[in-house]
């Protein structure tokens, strides 16, 4: 399981790469696992401002569909539009090509979790 430690995590399976005002969120390696293999992602929040634990898009696999949540509050300024015809680079590459979507923060709170905090979360 890849869980890198350079990123924050949520325990909502979401991880966080914050480059000074802005986030880029994406699903993690343990996330796209349990769904297996992923069809369909569907965000539809771009410049709506949300708050942590908000549902800022959903993900579709074979056998489930599962909602994303907002790893901390701010307004969604950028989606990955790759994802619409190449849903399934989620599963090969979700800490690259992978990721959902950037937000401009407007309160990181503290919930986010290191990269040990989360491997201890799944059982890594």
């Amino acid at each position: 399981m890849n869980i890198p430690s350079d990123l924050q995590y949520t325990k909502d399976h979401e991880w966080v790469k914050i480059d000074g005002d802005v986030a880029t969120v994406g699903v993690t390696d343990f996330a796209q696992g349990e769904l297996g293999d992923i069809v369909y992602v569907e965000i539809e929040t771009e410049g709506e401002s949300l708050d942590t634990g908000e549902v800022f898009g959903t993900v579709e696999a074979v056998k489930t569909v599962s909602d994303l949540f907002m790893p901390l509050s701010g307004e969604v300024i950028e989606i990955n539009e790759a994802l619409e015809s190449n849903p399934e680079v989620v599963n090969s590459d979700p800490y690259g090509d992978g990721w959902m979507i950037k937000i401009k923060i407007s309160d990181k709170g503290d919930h986010l979790i290191s990269a040990e905090e989360y491997k201890a979360e799944v059982g890594g």
